[in-house]
């Protein structure tokens, strides 16, 4: 096979790779948040940590704390500790592989495409109860580059507190 039609047949490969990607069934990405209505948030202004399900990778875990952190503080909240606070903080994060099954097998075995995926979710909760007042909740395709990935979990984090309830919402 002469190098042209090896690249035309490699481009096309990869198109099509992209193109199952992007058309990938039963998986809706995105942000998803869930506020307690009867919840003041204005009066929340102090959070502190509880135990929760960490990414498997120490430096994501790492990531994600810093970045909701991050966010918090931007919203005016304010790490404490332990009790007393206003909200017990604590997240999940979920490594998974999708299957897009609306693609063609790629392969004689019946094997379809498959690829990287995270969902992440940050809840807060009241502390004495435990009860849930804010749950986001973040589903993505995976990047396998680590600084794509690393300002993908940032980009995730943000649109889950963009959603968080205060006054201007």
């Amino acid at each position: 096979m002469n190098a042209a039609l090896m690249k035309r047949v490699l481009l096309s490969l990869v198109l099509s790779c992209l193109v199952s990607v992007a058309s990938a069934s039963g998986t809706k990405y995105g942000v998803k948040v869930r506020a307690d209505e009867h919840i003041d948030f204005a009066r929340i202004k102090t959070y502190a940590w509880m135990t929760g399900w960490p990414a498997f990778d120490p430096s994501v875990d790492w990531q994600i704390e810093a970045d909701v952190e991050r966010e918090l503080a931007a919203l005016g909240l304010t790490k404490v500790p332990a009790d007393p606070c206003d909200a017990v903080l604590t997240y999940a994060a979920i490594r998974r592989t999708d299957v897009d099954v609306k693609a063609k097998s790629v392969s004689e075995t019946g094997l379809r495409p498959e690829y990287p995926a995270a969902t992440i979710v940050v809840l807060l909760r009241e502390p004495r109860t435990r009860r849930e007042m804010f749950r986001g909740r973040a589903s993505f395709p995976l990047e396998r580059d680590p600084a794509r990935l690393r300002a993908q979990i940032r980009t995730a984090i943000a649109q889950i507190f963009a959603k968080y309830p205060t006054v201007e919402h």
